[in-house]
């Protein structure tokens, strides 16, 4: 049936562009399913664009701030329109990568070892004194990350300890709060979930960054990553990536759709959850779709299959 549909794009997140580029696409794969499309961009007159449109559903096509933290999906929750991806609560956490490895650690998933700082504690408690007893508890090289963003915005992969603390600034310039993660060499995953009452997870995808850290540019740019699926891992190993995410997927109170970013240690195996993603990137390098055309599903059937689970 006919729906009418507002995509959300945009927004005030550092990720507008990509989300831009994903509304449309999926905008475009709404219209050729035969609904009533919306685009709206996130501003100070979306309540008053989402009140007036009579929109059976908000298709959520944003990234990072306002769009995975909670914030759009509350406000959809008192509007009453239904919206694709998981509710506030697995957005607060999901989001706040402090709060989602505190639970890994709670349900014994593994995820690599950190420490966190916030902004204050460096420039009111001298925090800068802390680092090099950080770096020898977690060894070299480590992942300097803000608590708080998403496509790999403000990751930096420091070697030097000489390096952190350029690092350090960088990534309060996204996050009042940054995180210092253990390094694990090991192979990029990505388990794309989808379903309600029974979440599936799609063919694995392995990653394949041309500079050995897959940060922002390696995720964006065309021809900067090589992809390989399914991932070239064994099928213990794969049963072990699948049921790692779906744990995680359900440890986050997930619904819909999720993806669960995993680095398997080249000498262990152990899967390591990096962090969840409530609003997976819809764009053509992206590794939601991908994974779903390996399965089979076509771009505008993917679309529909979330549309028709979101509406119910």
């Amino acid at each position: 049936m006919r729906k009418n549909i507002a995509v959300l794009m945009g927004g005030r997140s550092l990720e507008r562009e990509i989300s831009i580029k994903s509304g449309q696409r999926i905008s475009n794969a709404l219209r050729a399913l035969g609904h009533n499309v919306t685009k709206l961009d996130i501003d100070r007159s979306i309540i008053d664009n989402l009140t007036s449109g009579r929109f059976d559903l908000a298709y959520i096509a944003l990234h990072g701030k306002d769009g995975e933290d909670g914030t759009i999906q509350e406000i959809l929750e008192v509007l009453g329109i239904p919206y694709t991806g998981p509710g506030v609560y697995p957005n607060v956490l999901s989001f706040d990568k402090i709060n989602s490895k505190q639970i890994f650690n709670d349900l014994e998933i593994p995820a690599p070892d950190f420490y966190f700082l916030n902004a204050s504690s460096f420039r009111e408690l001298g925090a800068s004194k802390l680092l090099s007893h950080i770096v020898k508890k977690l060894g070299l090289p480590l992942v300097v990350k803000p608590s708080a963003q998403g496509s790999a915005l403000g990751i930096k992969l420091i070697e030097k300890e000489e390096d952190l603390s350029n690092a350090i600034i960088s990534a309060l310039g996204y996050s009042k709060k940054i995180i210092l993660e253990q390094y694990i060499e090991g192979i990029e995953l990505a388990v794309s979930i989808i379903g309600d009452k029974k979440p599936e997870a799609l063919p694995v995808v392995e990653i394949v960054p041309e500079n050995n850290f897959f940060d922002f540019e390696s995720r964006s740019k065309v021809g900067k990553t090589e992809y390989f699926i399914p991932a070239r891992i064994q099928d213990d190993e794969m049963k072990k990536v699948i049921d790692t995410a779906l744990s995680v997927h359900g440890a986050l109170k997930c619904t819909k759709l999720s993806r669960v970013d995993i680095i398997m240690d080249k000498k262990s195996r152990i899967p390591y959850v990096l962090e969840l993603n409530t609003s997976p990137g819809m764009t053509d390098t992206s590794l939601l779709p991908m994974a779903a055309k390996e399965a089979g599903i076509s771009f505008e059937e993917l679309v529909d299959k979330i549309v028709k689970m979101s509406i119910k």
